[in-house]
C-alpha cells in the first residue's frame, strides 16, 4: 500500500514538474519578445513583463516538489555524501520529519490569511496596465506547500523502507 502511494506521489510531482518546465521555454520567447518589442520598435508593457514573473513563479514553485523527488535540491553535503545508504535514509528521514514537514506546514497554514485577504479583494498589480491576477499568484504558495508535504512524506515513507530493508538484511 505504501509503494502505491509513493508511485502516486512521485507521478503527481513528475508530472507538474514536466508540465511546468515547458513554461521555461515560453517564458524565454515572452523575454525575447519583450525585448524586440521595447527596443526594436519602442513598445512597452507592464503586463507582458509581469507575464514573464507569473511564469517565473508558476516554474520555481510548481517545480519545487519535482526538484526534490529528483534529489536535485540545494544541499550541503559535506558528510552526506560519503554515508552509506542507511545513514543517508536516517539523515533524509529526519530532515522530513523535523524540517521539511514541519516548515511547509506552518507556511502553508500562514499563507492561508495571506491568499484568503488577496481572493476577497480580487488583488490587482499596483502597475498601471499590469496583470489583474494577483491573488492567483498569490495562491501558489499554498499549493507549493501542498506539493512538498505530498513529496516530502513519498520520501519519508521511501526512507523508512530503506531503514527497514537494512534492518531486516
Amino acid at each position: 500500500m505504501f509503494n502505491k502511494l509513493i508511485c502516486l506521489a512521485e507521478a503527481i510531482s513528475e508530472y507538474t514538474g514536466k508540465c511546468v518546465a515547458w513554461l521555461t521555454l515560453l517564458m524565454m520567447l515572452l523575454t525575447c519578445l519583450i525585448v524586440l518589442l521595447r527596443y526594436g520598435f519602442g513598445i512597452g508593457s507592464i503586463a507582458l513583463q509581469e507575464s514573464v514573473l507569473y511564469f517565473h513563479a508558476l516554474v520555481f514553485m510548481l517545480g519545487a516538489a519535482y526538484t526534490f523527488k529528483a534529489d536535485e535540491h540545494v544541499r550541503v553535503d559535506v558528510f552526506y555524501r560519503d554515508f552509506s545508504a542507511t545513514k543517508k535514509a536516517w539523515v533524509n528521514l529526519i530532515g522530513g520529519l523535523f524540517f521539511l514537514l514541519p516548515f511547509t506546514l506552518y507556511t502553508g497554514y500562514l499563507s492561508l490569511e495571506y491568499v484568503g485577504a488577496s481572493w476577497r479583494v480580487l488583488e490587482t498589480s499596483q502597475e498601471p496596465g499590469g496583470l489583474p491576477f494577483v491573488y492567483l499568484l498569490k495562491t501558489l504558495i499554498p499549493i507549493m506547500m501542498v506539493t512538498l508535504i505530498i513529496q516530502g512524506l513519498a520520501d519519508i515513507l521511501k526512507n523508512l523502507g530503506v531503514i527497514r530493508a537494512t534492518k531486516g538484511a
